[in-house]
């Protein structure tokens, strides 16, 4: 990515290296079961996985496009906020694996 596709999505900054900018799905406080039990932000839990979109990424990213839903361990993050909103900053190597709809024939198999 560019740093003009960058600005052209409204992001006002340009990433370097390997970093990727991913926006958290849904709320990081309670969640609900899939049988929609609530479990409150205070629970304890052991260390779980969060799932992102990436909004930008850097020209040295490899592996991950802007709108890629990425994997990553939130324990390990550093957040910053633009236009008001949140995001995540991360290394590329940070993250774990990237969200694909399908799997191609000669996929290397990073990708779930």
């Amino acid at each position: 990515m560019t740093a003009d596709q960058n600005l052209d999505s409204g992001l006002p900054i340009r990433l370097l290296h390997d970093r990727v900018l991913v926006r958290m799905e849904g709320s990081e406080g309670e969640r609900r079961s899939t049988a929609g039990i609530v479990i409150p932000a205070t629970a304890a839990m052991g260390k779980r996985l969060a799932w992102a979109t990436a909004v930008g990424v850097g020209p040295h990213v490899r592996s991950i496009v802007s709108g890629d839903r990425v994997l990553f361990d939130p324990d390990d993050r550093s957040e910053v906020e633009l236009h008001g909103r949140g995001y995540v900053l991360l290394r590329e190597r940070d993250v774990h694996a990237v969200a694909a709809e399908r799997v191609e024939e000669n996929a290397t198999g990073l990708y779930l």
